[in-house]
């Protein structure tokens, strides 16, 4: 091999270890911010567990949720408290290596979040047998399940998903730089 490929081969290797580290510095964004948060609720703001009204719509109601979303499954759940957290954690790997190979940076920072959130709510499963809640949105007495930062992480996550799917394909990502050849586009 010449030099230039040699080059070129490392450019292009260096690239995939920044990608990589971009993305498991989103997941452990995602994953820090839900775990400090509902560290601080569960040993700080919520001892007394009482109900805290922030505005009209908003409350911190402390919750914990054994099923899946908004309680699903929890009679099931209740026999096997760690089968969920376990799939939500290979679940996180997957989207972990799917983030790592996506040329879009949306879509890295999305599937980063979504992963970082299941690793936060696998851990308060693996830790305490059922996810944290405290966030409770509600409106003229309607209240939407009390959700968490995991939650919210998640959802940002598909928002970016759903954002780059309706991107023309042709935008989605950077021309290659790295001169290699082969590869989709």
């Amino acid at each position: 091999m010449d030099r230039l490929s040699l080059s070129t081969i490392r450019e292009h290797v260096m690239s995939k270890a920044r990608t990589t580290r971009r993305v498991l510095a989103w997941a452990a964004v995602a994953l820090a911010a839900d775990q400090i948060s509902k560290w601080l609720i569960l040993n700080k703001v919520m001892v007394p567990p009482r109900i805290i009204e922030l505005t009209p719509f908003l409350n911190v109601r402390l919750g914990f949720n054994y099923g899946v979303s908004f309680g699903l499954g929890s009679e099931w759940l209740d026999a096997w408290p760690g089968a969920l957290g376990l799939f939500k954690f290979v679940v996180a790997i997957g989207l972990l290596v799917w983030a790592a190979k996506s040329e879009t940076n949306l879509e890295q920072i999305g599937l980063s979040l979504i992963a970082g959130g299941a690793l936060g709510n696998a851990t308060d499963r693996w830790r305490q047998g059922a996810v944290t809640d405290f966030i409770d949105l509600h409106w003229a007495g309607y209240h939407w399940p009390t959700f968490n930062g995991a939650d919210i992480a998640i959802s940002i996550g598909v928002s970016l998903i759903l954002v780059v799917s309706l991107m023309p394909l042709n935008s989605r990502s950077a021309p290659s730089h790295t001169g290699l050849k082969g590869g989709s586009k």
